[in-house]
């Protein structure tokens, strides 16, 4: 179970470091260009708050079960980033674009989540 917790929790933490680092770097426009048009409708603070969110959601997933300080923490983490997620459904569903991939990686947040829980502290 702990392999398997360390898997899923890596596959998640690089999806939302991954994401997350693209939002912060490239400009509204750059983003537009590869398909991101959900940010026409966000400032570009906005768009890096929630990149910079990404990247903390990534770090929290993989550090404290890690360094084994406060390991509740990294399931915990898993949770708010799919209330981010969850977020970015409701925005690409309204939109009438495909939340394909924010409900991919929503379910890898709720495996990391359920996982974590069981394992860390089970």
């Amino acid at each position: 179970m702990q392999i398997a917790f360390w898997i899923v929790a890596a596959v998640t933490a690089l999806f939302a470091l991954a994401v997350g680092t693209l939002k912060v770097v490239r400009s509204t426009d750059g983003l537009v260009g590869i398909g991101m048009h959900w940010t026409e409708n966000f400032s570009s603070a906005q768009i890096k708050s929630i990149g910079v969110l990404e990247i903390i959601a990534a770090v929290g997933i993989i550090v404290p079960a890690l360094t084994g300080i406060a390991p509740l923490l990294s399931p915990i983490a898993a949770l708010c980033w799919l209330a981010l997620l969850i977020g970015a459904i409701v925005v690409h569903t309204r939109r009438k674009e495909s939340a394909v991939p924010a409900i991919v990686a929503s379910l890898l947040a709720i495996a990391t989540a359920i996982l974590g829980f069981t394992t860390l502290l089970g």
